[in-house]
């Protein structure tokens, strides 16, 4: 990580974290901070032995800072690191703070960029960086590909009189940020004008780059309060009403106020006495008293004593109510209008937002649902053979087309049957075929249908059922020759082909080589590999045609003996055709069988994993196709 250019190599501890990108992460990081201090403390480090509670108070405030706009301005994962250096070069000993995001493309803002006449020199931006300025000796900005990280050094000792060029005595740094922390005379001064122009049109825009692609309304909730507090009210709250799922009435999900030390207070003021809004839903202001119970003597965050204003909106998407935003200013008989115009605006990108983050949670809830119907809850056990199953699918909001089963064929037989799937496409559709086919493929194999009858049976379903799909949507465009406007033909039906692995087990006895005899049939998809003690690797297969493509297929199997020691590797083509950078697949070169030949002599379990391993490490990006294998070993 980048370092002041003056800085030597000294001597360092160091430690490190990852917080989500969410409201919760500047706690979690002044905690983390807090502790490491402690623990270098209490190893007697000798640079520790310089941290003095202003240090530590020092250092909090400032990482609470950093990750504070790291979260607003990327929303991101935030890497914190702390590292502790002692004394070297003529510079005292430092804690160097460094915040990291991965939204290289925002930079930070400079407080000069904004309002430079404002006329206590803050602008709407806050006061994150004027405010580590005013604590660090030294701080920067490092831009690195996918990385943006922010850096400030704390001295830890000799400050005071330190000769370092431009080095500020600690009274001074103290002095001046106590006047940027000072409640009282230091409030944001809000020019009201501004949000009738410009100001207005770039607020919106960046609210709506910030709100866009969160998938969790809470934080679509707590993102929206970081914006309007402080820059256009002085505390906000946020309910979100149920999805219909659930019972009970509106929850208080998110409070924020300029003032930390009066938001429990504001929180038990809502929760007391939500705001009541009329119906039907419209999104337009609607004052609400405030403070809610005026008291001559109240003061606080309710701002009974010095006064104030309320307004609330609800949030509706599609003529349905999501929730209500209330915000509030003190000392204010209204808002203006330029201001409530604005929050109106601001209110319809937040309710389409957290209306975008349902469906998104709809949708995956549903996927999962329905992805734990369409695989196996549990393999069945072979004896004399170890089994083991990694299924990734490349969206968690979809239910993939891969699909995987091993079931014995009946409660009395001694044959146990294994499948390795990859239905095409993904989503609803696939969906379709993998509820179809596995069911199919254990009625067939308790029929004591063979391998190569299997796949034939397998193959005759698949093509009927396309055919009736095509039937069923001519006789749409028929019906609707009837209407106005002529025919309408619908979508073209999804053509459902299927590869597939497919075989059986028959556990053998020590006198007959031990092991197992395996029978298995290839349709379409990537060609198992058996892996022998020795390190040697061979195809278990012949290529064969796709299921559901062409009709009088005759689909033969091959027959093997398992023998102790030996693994059955079988895979989808998300392991086969993994890509690198340059386009190469996985597979190219035979680089599968490469893979599984350096397995020799693990378990079925570390083979498993170490395959897996290899897919996910040979490409640069996230792998984006279902990935799912089966490994198979005789004891």
């Amino acid at each position: 990580m980048p370092l002041p250019p003056h800085h030597p190599p000294p001597t360092q501890s160091v430690a490190r974290t990852s917080l989500p990108g969410n409201p919760l992460a500047p706690s979690a990081a002044r905690r983390f901070v807090r502790a490491a201090l402690a623990d270098w403390t209490g190893l007697a480090l000798p640079a520790a032995a310089t941290i003095t509670d202003r240090v530590a108070d020092d250092a909090v405030l400032v990482v609470g800072e950093l990750v504070t706009n790291a979260v607003v301005h990327a929303g991101t994962t935030v890497e914190l690191l702390c590292r502790l250096e002692d004394p070297a070069g003529g510079l005292p000993a430092a804690l160097v703070l460094e915040v990291s995001d991965h939204h290289p493309t925002r930079t930070v803002r400079h407080e000069h960029q904004h309002h430079q006449d404002d006329e206590d020199g803050l602008d709407e931006y806050g006061r994150g960086l004027q405010l580590v300025a005013a604590l660090a000796e030294c701080w920067g900005i490092t831009y690195r590909p996918g990385l943006k990280t922010v850096w400030a050094r704390l001295p830890l000792d000799g400050w005071d009189t330190c000769p370092v060029p431009g080095a500020e005595p600690a009274i001074q740094r103290g002095l001046r940020a106590a006047e940027i922390l000072a409640p009282a005379p230091r409030r944001v001064v809000r020019d009201d004008h501004e949000w009738a122009g410009r100001g207005a049109l770039s607020f919106l825009a960046e609210a709506s780059d910030l709100l866009a692609g969160q998938l969790d309304e809470d934080l679509v909730a707590a993102l929206a309060g970081q914006l309007l507090v402080p820059r256009l009210a002085d505390w906000c709250a946020f309910w979100l009403e149920g999805d219909g799922t659930e019972g009970g009435g509106p929850r208080l999900a998110r409070v924020w106020h300029a003032d930390e030390s009066a938001l429990e207070a504001l929180r038990t003021a809502l929760e007391k006495e939500p705001p009541h809004m009329p119906e039907p839903a419209r999104t337009g202001p609607v004052p609400i008293p405030w403070p809610p119970s005026p008291s001559p003597s109240s003061s606080g965050p309710q701002g009974s004593a010095a006064g104030g204003t309320a307004l609330a909106y609800r949030l509706v998407v599609g003529g349905h109510g999501l929730g209500t935003l209330m915000l509030g200013r003190r000392g204010r008989a209204r808002i203006p209008d330029a201001v409530t115009a604005l929050v109106e605006d601001f209110a319809r990108r937040v309710a389409l937002a957290i209306g975008a983050a349902r469906r998104y949670t709809r949708q995956v809830t549903i996927s999962r649902i329905l992805q734990r119907g369409l695989l196996p809850s549990q393999l069945a056990q072979i004896p004399g053979v170890d089994s083991r199953v990694v299924y990734e699918p490349s969206d968690d909001g979809l239910a993939g087309g891969d699909f995987y089963d091993v079931f014995q064929a009946g409660p009395a037989a001694r044959r146990w049957c294994f499948m390795l799937g990859d239905v095409q496409g993904s989503g609803p559709e696939a969906a379709v075929v993998t509820g179809l086919a596995r069911p199919w493929l254990r009625l067939l194999a308790r029929e004591d249908h063979q391998v190569g009858q299997v796949l034939d049976r397998l193959n005759r379903l698949l093509l009927d059922d396309a055919t009736e799909a095509a039937e069923a949507a001519a006789s749409m465009v028929a019906a609707a020759g009837d209407l106005p406007g002529g025919p309408q033909p619908p979508s073209q039906p999804q053509a459902r082909f299927l590869s597939l692995l497919y075989g059986e087990l028959v556990p053998l006895a020590p006198e007959d080589g031990g092991g197992a005899r395996c029978t298995l049939a290839c349709a379409g998809h990537p060609l198992p590999l058996l892996l022998r003690p020795d390190g040697s690797v061979t195809p278990a297969a012949a290529p064969q045609v796709l299921l559901g493509v062409v009709d009088d297929v005759g689909y033969e199997s091959h027959t093997f003996h398992l023998a102790p020691g030996d693994t059955l590797l079988c895979v989808t083509d998300g392991v086969t055709e993994r890509r690198s950078r340059t386009g190469r697949m996985f597979d190219d070169g035979d680089g599968l069988a490469e893979a599984l030949a350096g397995c020799a002599g693990l378990p079925a379990r570390e083979v498993a994993d170490r395959i897996r391993q290899a897919v996910h490490t040979y490409g640069e990006t996230p792998v984006r196709d279902d990935l799912a294998l089966l490994v198979l070993q005789a004891r």
